[in-house]
């Protein structure tokens, strides 16, 4: 049996499936992710701090203009279109229970179809004004330039995405934590495991079935059933 049979035979007999996913999901989709040897940290930084620390909220409050720069630069990408990955997903939450856990901002698993998503570290389609909490879209952002600013108040619209030293949303982790409890198969796919608190959710699995999918190898302190070290999208596409 190849890896791609096995890993066909575990979500057939699977009952309840949560995929736990990073960056490494959407590149695929032209999203550049953030550790690896072709990431975001990885590139000369043309604002004079690393790009990590740009992601701060300290950054964010600080200098909110190049905040915005660096934010509308490469964490919005409109083109972006769902990989084979989010495709596969959304098509098997028609008969499977399933569980998307997702580190990702983009809104592609949604796009792609699927309904029962936990976005970890929240949505670039999602924004307030940090002033009188006006609600804003993505599209609505894009129609502003610079800094985006409420017409209404003139306060700054914050898109609801986590920051580095900004706290899970509580029912988010309730939630996943309650799903990866319940589930019998984990698939965890384009993750390093490297960003905390949400590395350590995978802990709450209680089941035997592990299936690791990214470029390469990711360090896990658990016994994993199978690992695949090729793109997510690739994988997905040969699966039934």
């Amino acid at each position: 049996m190849n890896e791609i049979e096995e890993l066909q035979s575990l979500i057939d007999s699977a009952q309840n499936i949560v995929f736990f996913g990073g960056a490494g999901v959407s590149t695929e989709s032209g999203i550049k992710d953030f550790r690896s040897k072709d990431g975001l940290y990885q590139l000369q930084s043309k604002y004079g701090v690393p790009y990590e620390t740009i992601l701060s909220h300290t950054y964010y409050k600080l200098h909110t203009d190049t905040f915005f720069k660096f934010y509308r630069e490469f964490m919005i990408v409109p083109s972006a279109k769902p990989n084979p990955a989010h495709l596969y997903l959304a098509k098997l939450e028609n008969r499977k229970h399933l569980t998307v856990i997702t580190q990702n901002i983009d809104g592609l698993h949604q796009k792609a179809g699927s309904r029962n998503v936990i976005e970890l570290h929240g949505s670039i389609h999602r924004n307030h004004c940090e002033r009188c909490h006006e609600f804003y879209s993505l599209e609505d952002i894009l129609m502003m330039s610079g800094t985006p600013k409420c017409p209404h108040c003139g306060g700054t619209i914050k898109p609801d995405v986590v920051l580095y030293e900004e706290g899970l949303d509580y029912n988010d982790i309730e939630n996943a934590l309650d799903a990866l409890s319940k589930a019998d198969l984990l698939i965890v796919a384009g993750t390093s495991l490297a960003v905390y608190p949400a590395a350590s959710f995978i802990n709450y699995f209680n089941g035997d079935n592990i299936v690791v999918i990214n470029k390469t190898h990711t360090p896990i302190n658990r016994k994993v059933k199978l690992e695949i070290n090729k793109p997510v999208g690739e994988i997905f596409s040969q699966l039934k």
